[in-house]
């Protein structure tokens, strides 16, 4: 299946597909953050989903999706982190290999936890291309199914299904009038998106995006994909190329016009990350963070209203916080 034939009925199959092995993560409330932003939030907790990102979905929905023939072969992708472990983890459920490449300079924690969940690591440069050169070169010498992080159907169809979980807890369909994502990739803004269209029209669509990896907002602005920069934030899961058919998602749905870009820096992103544990006692990881940075840096547009965010993830590398310790 192409992502250009993704539709709502994809979605509800990926929820089936995958709810025996995914959690159903949930939304968490705050009166005091509440406060400070000046709307009702609602957190989709999916720094708890099962790796520790809402990637398990997509990896899961993936992996469940191949034929015998196809799964004897394994599955191989190249990750910076969070897509790894969930594949990896995703594996282990079906009992099959899986290899993942891994570029130099990925967060330790990240790495570690791919490992323990049995996957086969493959060392390469960093940079885009240097991760799928390696990656090919793998599937070639071991005829591994190719899971991509983002641009996969599979993948975002089952990123789709936390949107979904979202809206059904809110009450009702439109009881929500802005969900906020990260976005690097597109996966889980392509999903989300999809999601939407088909339960909640009126929601309005936010993407979170790094001042230093601002693609997204600069593809969706031209209308063609820009893919000339060169990444440079703290938030290490979003540093990703908007893919083709997450940027196509994005801009062909009938969800286009409603779909907005909000970029943000790094500096704020850490401060919204530290209010969170504050908060709420809940450790997300900087590019999981973003989505909160993105509302509390812009309140005038969302005060008085109800917003959904999905926290994607929660990997966080403990012995290097963003911030001093008080032993410093």
């Amino acid at each position: 299946m192409q992502a250009s034939d993704l539709a709502y009925p994809h979605l509800l199959a990926a929820a089936a597909r995958i709810a025996a092995f995914a959690h159903v993560t949930p939304v968490l409330r705050s009166a005091s953050l509440d406060a400070v932003v000046g709307a009702t939030v609602l957190l989709k907790a999916e720094h708890l989903q099962r790796a520790g990102a809402f990637k398990f979905r997509g990896a899961c929905n993936a992996v469940w999706s191949l034929s015998d023939a196809q799964a004897a072969r394994g599955v191989v992708t190249h990750s910076s982190g969070n897509h790894g472990g969930a594949l990896a983890l995703a594996a282990r459920t079906r009992g099959i290999a899986c290899h993942v490449v891994v570029p130099e300079g990925a967060v330790q924690a990240k790495l570690a936890a791919i490992q323990a969940y049995g996957a086969i690591l493959h060392r390469c440069a960093p940079g885009i291309a240097a991760r799928e050169a390696a990656c090919a070169r793998v599937q070639a010498e071991t005829g591994a199914e190719l899971v991509h992080p983002y641009t996969d159907a599979r993948v975002i169809a089952g990123q789709g299904t936390a949107a979904l979980e979202l809206l059904q807890a809110a009450g009702s369909a439109d009881t929500l009038d802005a969900l906020v994502v990260p976005v690097g990739g597109g996966g889980l803004a392509s999903g989300t998106a999809l999601a939407l269209a088909a339960v909640s029209p009126r929601t309005r669509l936010f993407l979170a995006e790094p001042a230093g990896a601002a693609d997204a907002a600069a593809s969706l602005r031209a209308g063609e994909r820009v893919t000339d920069f060169v990444p440079d934030t703290i938030c290490d899961g979003l540093r990703g190329t908007l893919g083709a058919p997450n940027f196509a998602l994005l801009s062909a749905t009938a969800r286009a016009p409603d779909v907005e870009v909000l970029v943000v820096e790094d500096a704020a992103t850490v401060a919204a990350m530290r209010l969170l544990w504050q908060r709420t006692k809940q450790v997300v990881e900087p590019s999981s963070a973003i989505a909160l940075a993105a509302i509390l840096a812009q309140r005038e547009r969302f005060a008085g209203q109800r917003v959904g965010v999905i926290l994607s993830g929660g990997n966080v590398d403990l012995d290097a916080l963003p911030w001093p310790s008080a032993a410093a």
